[in-house]
């Protein structure tokens, strides 16, 4: 690589949930060059569309620098179309008017904003092995009797 090439952070992420609602879990892995980091962690009631989402915001929580170039790739059309299809951008307008999870858009926003992302959408259990990890550490997370809550399901967000 040439020094005015940039290395790409890909993230790769995956969300679980038992009953929707029920006991839910997220799954990531982020690599960079050769450097690979798994996260995850379970909660007591929530959903799977919540989980979709908190697999992304806390994948970029583990980011320690800003202005990176990063390819993110989801199996959640809510997630990816959210943003590809600029949903988003109309529910910021609107105030997020009978929208749900909004305490993690509102997350996702403030943690995204110094940040370059791709949002690539991924056909889930089609035998891509990342994706298929993540799906394997959002499982467990969820069926490992989670006691963490999700305290925006909680309250109605």
């Amino acid at each position: 690589m040439n020094s005015t090439q940039k290395t790409r952070l890909s993230i790769y992420t995956d969300g679980s949930s038992r009953g929707n609602p029920g006991p839910g879990g997220y799954g990531a892995i982020l690599i960079y060059g050769d450097k690979k980091l798994e996260i995850s962690d379970g909660f007591k009631c929530t959903t799977n569309n919540r989980m979709e989402l908190m697999a992304v915001i806390e994948a970029l929580k583990k980011l320690k620098r800003i202005n990176m170039e990063i390819d993110l790739y989801t199996d959640s059309k809510y997630v990816c179309d959210s943003i590809n299809k600029g949903w988003l951008q109309s529910w910021i307008k609107k105030g997020f008017k009978d929208k749900k999870n909004v305490d993690l858009w509102r997350e996702y926003l403030e943690i995204s904003k110094h940040q370059h992302i791709k949002f690539h959408w991924v056909k889930g259990h089609n035998g891509h092995p990342l994706n298929e990890r993540c799906d394997e550490l959002a499982t467990v997370a969820a069926d490992n009797n989670p006691s963490k809550i999700d305290y925006g399901f909680e309250r109605g967000n």
